[in-house]
């Protein structure tokens, strides 16, 4: 049957599942967008930034599993789109976004709203592609969605000149992929599985760190069998909480710069580290020479490309983490770790993370916990980047698989907003909480007209400490408390949600943080609370610049650090 290459698009995307995009329209795109109104089946989502859209399709690959969908035209509106890209890339989330680009004709001539999107999103895309004939439209989709979910997931994008989007071609997605070169290791190889098991049999003191692969790949079940088995505490990454219960007996918190105190002691002392879907990335593992000083390593990544990038490791496994230790845990004997279990509850007990001091004021650590106790951990929390960020991370206790949606390699601020209205598109009936902060949720804060406009019943807790909480952190400490660019002017919240239409509340005393969020829970739809937190709340435990694990800082300190300036970024 001949289709334009509009049609061809839309009919390809029904094929791979999607039944909802995010984007903004213009008129490179225009033909692709009127081809829209044929296909009710696949729901638009009109947000309010591209940036946004790209977020939105990130916030909700993140929670179904599914390749999110963004839509933009040229130019700028392609543009607006990297930064999202670039998150997705950093964070291993499935995205397809769909850009417009100018006629044929005209590529190449300075036409007005052209830009080289695919060279520009090279480095931040698994592939990228330039569809200059309608006839290869459904091969391409059919290839974008492939390599965007399989292997390490990324984000794939798609430039579609606009007269391309107009011509006609036969459809036929019954196409063959072919991708020389292209073919992730799926299964772990049988004689580095029983390295593993042989390092995990003779260790005394091991720990798991487990990373976003194991949510990745939907691999909890195995996690948990292997760490019960064994007796290993896991400990988790930042993108790893929620891949195990955060109440289970055996799980010791997150580690790196904010991480808890006793998870990074752990990872200290430590003689086996059994690393599962994570990259060893520096806020992880602070000074990489000082890590782990005494530990073997078994890593055990899909993506061959992170084994011995930044750790050296002992037993290197590439394959799916479902996978590996489904296939790991049949060599995997049954054995006790009680003297290491007992060391590490004297270093916790020793080491009290998340102690909440008494104040007058309101602090960031107590609204967290009390959103925690209200929704009973029944929730999906996503944060933007920084203090609110830790804190979530810290304060709230993720039992339920894959509920904590946040910003990690690239640290994007105003990611929280946009990403938890993909999120509540994503798990309609799941209670979804924006965490953020002031400056980041003034970033994006547009996409309450898109929250409205969904009626997405998000519900949002700022945390309002009128600066740029985690940069204002680092000038007090490293910097001489020379408060340069970070106090931060901000409007009135409750006002801008309401004009909106959104419910909202300034919380200003700390008797009424638990009944304020009660009342946004009983909100049928959106509802946004604007905390008035203690504005000089640092976030620790913190590992300096420059120090390793062990040197983790844990007493707010009022006195200026003296940390070289040469390990600062």
């Amino acid at each position: 049957m001949k289709m334009t290459g509009s049609q061809i698009l839309c009919e390809s995307l029904i094929k791979e599942g999607v039944d909802v995009v995010f984007g903004i329209l213009g008129g490179s795109i225009l033909p692709l967008y009127d081809t829209l109104t044929q296909y009710p089946q696949i729901k638009h989502i009109l947000v309010r930034h591209e940036q946004a859209a790209a977020h939105a399709a990130a916030g909700y690959a993140r929670v179904t599993g599914k390749p999110g969908v963004c839509f933009a035209t040229s130019g700028p509106g392609a543009t607006n789109l990297v930064t999202g890209i670039a998150d997705a890339y950093l964070d291993s989330t499935p995205v397809i976004a769909v850009t417009g680009q100018v006629p044929r004709p005209f590529i190449g001539k300075d036409a007005f709203q052209e830009i080289d999107i695919t060279g520009i999103t090279l480095p931040i895309t698994k592939h990228n592609y330039m569809v200059n004939d309608p006839k290869y439209v459904a091969q391409t989709v059919k290839e974008a969605f492939y390599i965007a979910r399989t292997g390490r997931p990324g984000p794939v994008l798609i430039d579609i000149p606009k007269d391309v989007q107009v011509e006609t071609a036969e459809f036929d997605y019954s196409v063959k992929l072919v991708l020389p070169g292209y073919k992730p290791t799926i299964q772990g190889h049988p004689s580095q599985l029983k390295k593993a098991a042989r390092l995990i049999g003779e260790a005394s003191k091991p720990v798991i760190i487990a990373g976003h692969g194991v949510i990745i790949s939907d691999a909890y079940d195995e996690l948990k069998d292997l760490a019960e088995k064994t007796q290993t505490p896991v400990i988790t990454t930042l993108l790893g909480i929620s891949s195990f219960p955060g109440s289970h007996i055996l799980s010791y918190g997150w580690l790196g710069m904010h991480g808890l105190a006793h998870s990074n002691l752990a990872v200290d002392a430590c003689d086996l580290i059994i690393a599962i879907g994570m990259r060893f990335d520096d806020r992880a593992t602070s000074r990489v020479n000082g890590f782990a000083p005494n530990a073997r390593v078994i890593h055990i990544d899909i993506d061959p490309a992170e084994i011995g990038k930044n750790v050296k490791v002992d037993v290197p496994i590439v394959g799916d983490v479902k996978n590996v230790l489904k296939e790991l845990n049949k060599y995997i004997e049954v054995k006790q770790n009680s003297d290491w279990l007992k060391q590490l509850e004297e270093i916790k007990a020793k080491h009290p993370a998340l102690v909440i001091s008494e104040s007058e004021k309101i602090l960031p650590q107590y609204v967290i916990r009390k959103i925690y106790e209200a929704t009973g951990g029944d929730a999906t929390v996503v944060t933007g980047v920084g203090q609110h960020q830790m804190w979530a991370a810290q304060y709230y206790t993720f039992d339920r698989p894959n509920t904590l949606i946040t910003s990690g390699g690239l640290g994007t601020m105003g990611f929280e907003l946009p990403a938890a209205m993909g999120a509540a598109v994503g798990r309609p009936d799941d209670a979804v909480w924006c965490i953020a902060g002031d400056g980041g949720f003034q970033m994006t804060m547009q996409e309450l007209a898109t929250i409205v406009q969904e009626k997405l019943p998000v519900k949002i807790a700022i945390m309002n400490n009128g600066y740029l909480g985690m940069v204002r952190q680092w000038q007090e400490l490293f910097y001489g408390k020379r408060y340069m660019a970070t106090p931060l002017g901000c409007p009135d919240f409750v006002k801008i949600a309401e004009a909106y239409s959104i419910p909202a509340i300034n919380v200003t005393r700390r008797e009424d943080v638990e009944p304020s969020i009660q009342r946004a829970l009983e909100h049928p739809g959106c509802f946004l609370l604007n905390f008035v937190v203690d504005p000089e709340e640092n976030v620790y435990p913190m590992v300096p610049p420059g120090a390793s694990l062990a040197e983790v800082m844990e007493a707010p300190r009022k006195e200026v650090m003296s940390w070289p300036r040469k390990n600062t970024p």
